[in-house]
């Protein structure tokens, strides 16, 4: 009896041709439909950096005085167009030469690791923090290619890496209810639910209409519910602000509102076709901050903005794959080296476009639970952020509360992961278990890791099971050990 391949599993590849050879469509289990789509819920879940990248990088001066760009004065439209820029084109080269559906854009964290802790050093300007940041992306590009960003990758074990997953699904849910106002901080005795305890105002209904929808359409397995949710309340929002004059939380005059929009207000009362400000790039000075704040200072900035890519990398890596089953025979993340080289790449330009570190973003899980599994949703999320150059008000008109919901279900979604970790094992569940819970507490990725690399050498070395221990792991439970103790060093050394 001859055994016949189904007519739906060989007409595909005719039909795509040389895109679907590439991109390995069909053979991840995808379709073209499904690409733009998750390419389309990715840009959504994270349209916002356009927005928020500005408010951090170019509403602060630096020790000189001066903002981002050498002016007096902020330019917040020469920094989202310069944002949409980089972000276009290394999420386009992520996907071209990465295969992999993560998008690129500036890196939160880091930005503001620039912004509070590098440029307000004496003497340090905005155009030598970028040039500090081009020369971390070189080194991180030379550490890919000599094959030992992989080895490290390779050498973290298997539970680690699965609470690496779970830890950044806590994080992500936790950043959506944040970035919601579901979950706010007072100030005094920590995090709370809304404000004084209570959930009050049309922008936290926005969003608890958006999760509950989402939640419901997931549960029927509705295909596009992530895409669908975030339109569809984002339509609502307008209509509420057209109707009820809402307003942000904070007004142009200092008003405070604290049951205003979050970030976003959605309005259609813009001016949608602007000449892109693109003057920012390449303002960057490479070696100024060696002249500026000397050899030692300049070093210790580049080891943790080193250190902190790197991992951020790994983490947003392990759960994009994770999230999306996309691993090959192995059980490895396919092309992963070149989606290093790509990330690296990003991280130079970055430093080139002065926007600060370019990285994975883990919003690219939004896109894989809406069925991206190659580089051509990055290809359509890149795309969108180009268009964004000229018609930057689009990424304006959605709410972040409308967008925040489907980081909720993604965290959910990793969670799930959690059963295949060995709980009875608790040489390995206490490493895991520290990566887990230090991610969404400190609000790192990266102390995450680091917590559980550590705890996981240290238990295997306390209890003489030293050799058990890839020397890779020691070096960067070394390294992390460094990170975390890096502003003590550099009071001591009067670099702080």
């Amino acid at each position: 009896m001859s055994t016949q391949i189904p007519a739906s599993q060989t007409s595909a590849p005719r039909q795509l041709g040389s895109l679907d050879r590439y991109f390995h469509i069909t053979a991840r289990g995808s379709s073209i439909g499904r690409e733009v789509r998750g390419g389309l819920a990715t840009f959504f879940a994270m349209s916002y950096i356009i927005v928020l990248n500005p408010l951090i990088i170019g509403a602060s001066a630096d020790s000189t005085g001066n903002f981002l760009g050498g002016g007096s004065e902020p330019n917040l439209p020469a920094v989202a167009a310069a944002t949409s820029l980089i972000s276009g084109l290394m999420t386009i080269l992520m996907g071209v030469i990465g295969k992999f559906p993560m998008a690129v854009s500036s890196s939160l964290g880091l930005s503001a690791f620039i912004t509070y802790g590098i440029v307000v050093l004496p003497g340090m300007t905005w155009a030598d923090a970028m040039g500090l940041v081009v020369i971390e992306g070189v080194i991180l590009l030379v550490l890919v290619l000599t094959g030992f960003r992989s080895a490290i990758f390779n050498a973290v074990p298997g539970a680690l890496k699965i609470a690496i997953s779970v830890g950044i699904g806590l994080f992500i849910a936790l950043i959506g209810m944040v970035n919601a106002g579901f979950i706010q901080n007072n100030g005094s005795t920590g995090l709370e639910l809304g404000v004084g305890g209570s959930l009050y105002g049309w922008p936290i209904f926005i969003f608890l209409i958006a999760m509950f929808a989402l939640f419901a359409m997931w549960a029927a397995k509705v295909r596009g519910a992530i895409l669908y949710s975030i339109v569809g309340a984002t339509v609502l929002a307008i209509t509420l602000e057209s109707v009820f004059r809402i307003g942000p939380q904070t007004a142009a005059d200092g008003t405070e509102n604290p049951y205003g929009w979050g970030l976003t207000v959605p309005t259609l009362n813009q001016d949608w076709l602007t000449m892109p400000d693109l003057s920012l790039i390449g303002d960057f000075n490479l070696l100024g901050s060696w002249q500026s704040i000397g050899v030692v200072a300049a070093t210790l900035a580049i080891f943790t903005l080193l250190l902190a890519n790197f991992f951020d990398l790994l983490g947003t890596m392990v759960g994009v794959s994770n999230a999306g089953g996309i691993k090959d025979a192995d059980g490895e993340i396919p092309h992963s080296r070149r989606i290093m080289v790509a990330d690296a790449v990003g991280t130079i330009g970055g430093g080139v476009g002065s926007t600060s570190v370019n990285s994975g973003f883990i919003e690219s899980t939004v896109g894989v639970g809406d069925g991206a599994r190659t580089g051509l949703a990055n290809v359509v999320t890149g795309v969108l952020f180009l268009a964004t150059i000229v018609l930057a008000p689009l990424a304006a008109v959605i709410p972040t509360e409308a967008a925040s919901a489907t980081l909720v279900l993604v965290g959910f979604l990793m969670m799930q992961q959690i059963v295949r970790i060995d709980w009875t094992d608790v040489e390995m569940a206490i490493p895991a278990f520290m990566t887990i819970v230090v991610m969404p507490f400190s609000y790192s990725i990266t102390n995450g890791i680091g917590a559980g690399f550590i705890s996981y050498v240290a238990i295997k070395v306390f209890r003489g099971k030293w050799r058990e221990v890839h020397p890779l792991m020691y070096v960067t439970a070394a390294l992390f050990v460094l990170y975390f103790v890096s502003g003590p060093i550099q009071e001591a050394l009067g670099v702080g």
